[in-house]
Order: C-alpha cells, then structure tokens, then sequence
C-alpha cells in the first residue's frame, strides 16, 4: 500500500494519519493538510481499492483486514507510534486500529463516527446502493453531495460541485470494490468492544449531519472511557471540507491535549 508521508516539521515531530471515509481517498483531507503540517508528520493514504492503491478487493473483506493493511504499511515505512484522525468509515479503521494495536496509537481523533450503524444511516445507504444498482456509478456520485453537505453550502458552490462530480467519476473505485467496503462498514459494531479502548479520544461531529446523526457521537463518547467531545453547529458529514477553519481549530486543539494528557509522568 503506497503512503503520503509528509517530512517531519521537526525531529521527532508526531506522526498523524489521516484516514478518509467510504470515498477512501486520501486527498479528501487536503483542507487540513497545512495546518498539521506545521506540528505533525502527516500521513495520507488512497485505500486499497481507491485511488493511487487498486486493487480487487475480497468477499467478506472487513475492518479488521482495513486497520491491519494500514498498520502493516505504516511499519514498512518505518512509524511505529502515531495518532489517527478518522471520517466516517475512517473512525471506524481508527477505532479497529485502538483495539488491535493499542501500543501503536497515541491518540485517536474521531469525527462523525459511531459504535454501530445507526438506523438513520443504514437507510440512507441503502438508498444510495439502490441509486448505484439501477443508475451506476454517475447516479451514486450525483447523490452523494447531498449526504455530504448543507444545502446552502452546496448552492453557493454549484460549479465546484460539478467539477468534484467528474473527477469523483473519473476516479470511482468501482461497483464491486464500493459495495465491498460498504458491507464492512454496515457490519462494523464496536458497542461491546469500546470500553477496552484506551488511548486518549477526541470526538468531533455536525449537528446537522444528514448522513449520521450527532447522537451517534454522544454514543460512542458515552462508550469510550474518559473520552471527551466537540459538537459544531454546522458543517453537515464533511464537515472538515465545509467549514475548515473551526474543524482545523478543534482538531489542533484536541490533538495538542490528547497528546500532553499521554505523556508519560516524569
């Protein structure tokens, strides 16, 4: 698996990953990337699948194969220690990743994730595999802003919304592949496994997230031991793309007290 490895910003700068969402591509973090990389060595990666990494993906490919392909890639490369930012899909490898290689994180940064897939979302991706199945994937990437954005934020952008739609076509991961990593993602279930995590976690969610709903986030900060949460106002699922300043400001924030409150004491 090919990995994005910025260059330290300093010796011994901490290592963050990146993880995106369904979409799997790396580049869905671009509004983050200068912020972070002035403190943290940032690793972004297209997922196996997606991107710069194709392949065909298995029947019954899960998150656990999802958080071990990564944690392989990043011991090739040499990171050993690191925290994870992950959207969507991507809290869920980080959540996977907490639980099998928890001498690995060092804190984990989750942003509209859940323990399980809450009955709200499970329809709306239904919907959208009924959009994938009859119109292919031009009706799938068509749909998918509405999941994705507030509808102010998206007509005030109609010809960067087109842009994103040929380029998400260009590059769509293909039916077989997609509907693989939707399978994973509707069968992940951390309810029971949650309270065994223990790196430090910041949760960050949308209050009007259309795709997941903010309880979902109350949820997995009730789960998680000594969690603690931000909620914005506004920004809808992406909101990191939507509204980057105050994503950026509270991923910095909650990154830098993560990461003090694992010191170890002297």
């Amino acid at each position: 698996m090919k990995l994005s490895v910025s260059p330290p910003p300093y010796e011994g700068a901490p290592a963050v990953v990146l993880i995106a969402g369904l979409g799997g591509s790396g580049s869905y973090w671009l509004p983050q990337l200068a912020a972070l990389e002035q403190e943290y060595q940032v690793v972004c990666y297209d997922q196996r699948g997606t991107g710069n990494n194709p392949d065909t993906l298995p029947e019954g490919y899960s998150l656990a194969q999802m958080a071990d392909e990564l944690a392989r890639a990043l011991a090739d490369a040499g990171i050993t220690r690191y925290s994870v930012v992950g959207h969507a899909l991507g809290a869920l490898v980080g959540l996977q990743l907490a639980l099998d290689r928890p001498d690995a994180l060092t804190a984990l940064v989750c942003v509209n994730g859940w323990l399980t897939l809450n009955a709200h979302t499970r329809r709306c991706f239904q919907i959208r595999e009924r959009l994938l199945h009859s119109g292919g994937p031009q009706a799938w990437v068509e749909a998918q802003p509405l999941f994705l954005y507030p509808a102010d934020w998206m007509a005030a952008r109609a010809p960067r919304l087109e842009a994103e739609e040929a380029l998400a076509l260009a590059h769509f991961q293909g039916k077989t592949n997609l509907l693989h990593r939707l399978s994973a993602l509707k069968k992940a279930d951390f309810s029971r496994h949650a309270a065994r995590i223990r790196c430090p976690v910041q949760i960050i969610c949308s209050a009007d997230d259309m795709l997941v709903p903010s309880v979902c986030s109350t949820e997995l900060q009730d789960a998680i031991p000594h969690s603690r949460s931000a909620v914005m106002r506004q920004g809808g699922h992406a909101c990191n793309v939507t509204e980057p300043d105050t994503f950026n400001t509270l991923l910095l924030n909650g990154l830098a007290s993560l990461l003090h409150s694992h010191e170890p004491a002297l």
